[in-house]
């Protein structure tokens, strides 16, 4: 299985592209200090560290992604402390992108 196997057929990038936005993701992710909570089945919560840029880095690849994938509901919210608390939400239908991204982030 490729690590992009997992991109539902809902998602309009290019496949050529998304190998190129899972390394945006995971680059966010491995620069980014950060805990995971799952408070649903379909409800991410990510409490991202970083530098002052975090936010609005955050808001550029989520609404990026949300454009290609409009089954995401991403809310990129500012905390005190160079922080940012990313939640990202799913239909039921696309848990197992959910679950994905959750492994991704956690690796």
């Amino acid at each position: 299985m490729t690590e992009t196997a997992w991109a539902p057929e809902a998602c309009t990038l290019p496949t050529a592209e998304r190998p190129l936005r899972l390394a945006e993701f995971d680059a966010l992710f491995a620069t980014a200090a950060h805990e995971g909570e799952r408070l649903s089945p379909t409800h991410l919560r990510l409490t991202l560290t970083g530098g002052a840029d975090l936010a609005a880095t955050a808001r550029d690849l989520t609404a990026r992604e949300t454009r290609c994938c409009s089954f995401f509901a991403f809310t990129v919210t500012r905390l005190p402390a160079d922080r940012v608390r990313l939640d990202v939400e799913v239909p039921a239908a696309h848990v197992a992108v959910l679950d994905a991204l959750q492994t991704r982030a956690a690796a």
